[in-house]
């Protein structure tokens, strides 16, 4: 079964830049800037068939323009157990709606519903146990001067991962051009 997700890439310059964001945070695995992406849809281990369905659904989809994203800052996920730092994304009306397709395309393939809210982020590590909310809280501080990053989606992508804890290294399995 392969295991898999539909995101948007982020091209190598800004991934430089985001690399850039990386330092000393106990308890941190950080990702790979090749691996860096933005998720739109989660599917994990999927039967054959529906990966197949899905893939025949993306390639269909409507077209849709080029348009631009925005990372706009740092955060983390977890609160007072925090599992993992990003960059977070700029509100988006054009994301927003992809997503929303992107979910509907893999209902439509035999997916399980998504239960947790869109959250459009790029996971830049993975956080163990040994780091703390004060470590995290400290991390952000000393990077927390975030100058935006914006880039043009013009693609999106199925991506595969090995079975791991996260962080990759991820396959473009197949990308859907826009415009």
């Amino acid at each position: 079964m392969p295991r898999l997700f539909t995101g948007l890439e982020i091209p190598p310059d800004v991934a430089e830049a985001l690399s850039l964001k990386r330092g000393a945070l106990r308890g941190s695995r950080w990702i790979e800037p090749s691996d860096y992406h933005v998720t739109l849809r989660f599917l994990g281990d999927v039967e054959v068939e529906i990966a197949e369905a899905l893939h025949a659904r993306l390639a269909e989809a409507r077209p849709r323009a080029p348009f631009a994203v925005t990372l706009d800052g740092l955060a983390s996920f977890g609160g007072d157990k925090p599992r993992a730092i990003l960059a977070t994304v700029a509100p988006n009306a054009e994301l927003g709606d992809l997503q929303a397709e992107h979910e509907r395309l893999a209902r439509q393939a035999g997916a399980e519903a998504e239960r947790r809210k869109f959250t459009p982020h790029v996971t830049l590590a993975r956080l163990r146990r040994e780091a703390g909310a004060e470590d995290v809280a400290a991390y952000l501080g000393e990077r927390g001067l975030f100058t935006p990053l914006t880039f043009t989606v013009e693609r999106v992508a199925l991506f595969s991962a090995r079975e791991s804890k996260g962080g990759g290294p991820y396959v473009v399995e197949a990308a859907y051009p826009l415009g």
